[in-house]
């Protein structure tokens, strides 16, 4: 064991690429685009190192051209989760007790893979596969993830130096170690950077971890796999196994030895996952932790002395960026009478200037929702807004899923502040606004407060410094 202290690299944020015209990323990029658009590949189960192939497939396509398959991927079943377990058990041994400088050099590595020759790989199955423009995929499977691990091997090793203070004639000292057990990482569609994260994060604490990725993300989720491998992830610290929730989750959550969930999705799903947990609470050998996130219904309020530009290119950037499909997007939106005409007409023009299509054409802003059941939801909620006598479609409203599953940006105003779309998550283009009186400004701001009982994001517009500080 070597006797030095070993300092991490201080972490700095990933710049952005541009993807102009000509450049190099562009180029590279472009192509990965159409290798991957013309190739099928076979997407099996990782466990413990090696590629399982199962009785029961799936297929990934392209949501904005849903008859193009990119992949058929086998799914797990019970046989195949037990598999997963046995090699998690087989590698914590080794894996815990590594010490944590050589964990982090792992994912230093996968790292530096991403900022280099795995980018335009990520970038172009991100696209291809959840619909992602360039510039959505960018921020998103390049520069997050990036960030997420060359910040969090610092925090890791932050996290060790912590230790408790001593007395004269005492040395008290605090050692983390990892879950006795495997750790269940179930991971969303929407965000490529925390399919990435969430199986990592643990896995840097000398955790070992089942991944279960999105159905509809799976296509990303394996290129994201065979990159840890070609940054040295030894064998059976993450073992991949996509499948169907009702069949992969109940068997791993009743499983013994499941010491921790890292969870991004759903509220219902996380609550019945915590319900699940709570009555095999017997089962396991001990106490699992539960670290999740969930929706929102995210809100922007605006003063009356709000400026009309900057709160409008809020609203459509907040609302339609990866088609709304964010827990941090705008979904509803409170606006004073005053200054909602000039708000409503920059609104429906900015609105008719975006582009929408195939994610290949770099020139569109907007592209298709993940899959038929989010076109069918979300459409569910523009139908009903439609039939209303409570609200008015001042933009959008139509969908088209003969080719891709294409629902343009729509926005609703209603003068009922509890209309069914600015209460429930929808997680689709749809902003609703609701426009209040000027000087009901405080009572309109308890009523944001309470319309929603989460609220991921929400963001405040005023020039006056007493209505910002009121509102916050």
């Amino acid at each position: 064991m070597p006797n030095a202290k070993f300092s991490l690299p201080d972490p700095i944020n990933e710049p952005i690429k541009a993807y102009r015209s000509g450049s190099p990323e562009r180029i590279e990029l472009k192509a990965m685009l159409s290798k991957m658009s013309s190739e099928q590949i076979e997407i099996p189960l990782i466990i413990g190192g090696k590629e399982i192939r199962t009785g029961n497939t799936g297929t990934c396509i392209m949501p904005h051209d849903h008859n193009h398959v990119l992949a058929t991927f086998y799914k797990a079943g019970p046989k195949e989760l037990e598999m997963a377990v046995e090699a998690s058990q087989k590698a914590w041994k080794t894996w815990s007790n590594l010490p944590f400088w050589e964990r982090a050099s792992i994912f230093k590595k996968a790292a530096a893979l991403l900022t280099g020759p795995w980018r335009a790989i990520l970038n172009a199955a991100t696209m291809l596969n959840q619909s992602k423009n360039v510039f959505q995929a960018e921020i998103d499977s390049a520069c997050e993830l990036i960030d997420f691990w060359n910040f969090n091997v610092k925090y890791m090793e932050q996290i060790y130096e912590q230790q408790p203070f001593s007395p004269d004639g005492q040395w008290n000292r605090l050692e983390q170690r990892a879950l006795e057990g495997f750790i269940f990482a179930v991971t969303p569609f929407n965000f490529t950077s925390i399919a990435g994260n969430l199986p990592t994060a643990p896995a840097m604490m000398g955790n070992t971890v089942l991944w279960k990725p999105a159905s509809s993300a799976v296509f990303s989720a394996y290129y994201l796999m065979k990159l840890f491998e070609d940054a040295g992830l030894p064998a059976g610290v993450i073992n991949f196994i996509p499948g169907n929730g009702r069949d992969v989750g109940p068997n791993v959550l009743s499983h013994p030895n499941l010491a921790g969930i890292h969870f991004t999705g759903s509220t219902a799903v996380f609550q019945n996952m915590w319900k699940t947990t709570g009555e095999n609470i017997a089962s396991y050998k001990t106490y699992p932790r539960i670290v999740g996130e969930t929706g929102g219904k995210d809100f922007v309020f605006a003063h009356s002395s709000a400026d009309v530009d900057e709160l409008n290119t809020a609203l459509v950037r907040g609302a339609f960026e990866f088609q709304g499909q964010k827990c941090s997007a705008a979904s509803r939106a409170y606006i004073p009478k005053s200054i909602w005409l000039a708000l409503k007409t920059k609104l429906i023009d900015t609105v008719k200037t975006i582009a929408v299509g195939d994610v290949k054409d770099f020139r569109n802003f907007f592209n298709a929702v993940i899959d038929r059941a989010a076109f069918k939801s979300i459409s569910s909620y523009i139908y009903f807004a439609q039939k209303s006598d409570d609200a008015e479609i001042i933009i959008g409203g139509t969908s088209d899923d003969s080719v891709g599953f294409f629902i343009d940006p729509t926005v609703i105003v209603t003068g009922n502040p509890h209309f069914k779309t600015i209460e429930e998550e929808i997680f689709g283009p749809v902003l609703t606004i609701f426009v209040y009186d000027d000087n009901k400004f405080e009572e309109t701001l308890q009523l944001c407060d309470e319309t929603s009982p989460y609220a991921l994001t929400g963001a405040i517009f005023a020039k006056d410094r007493q209505a910002v500080s009121l509102a916050s």
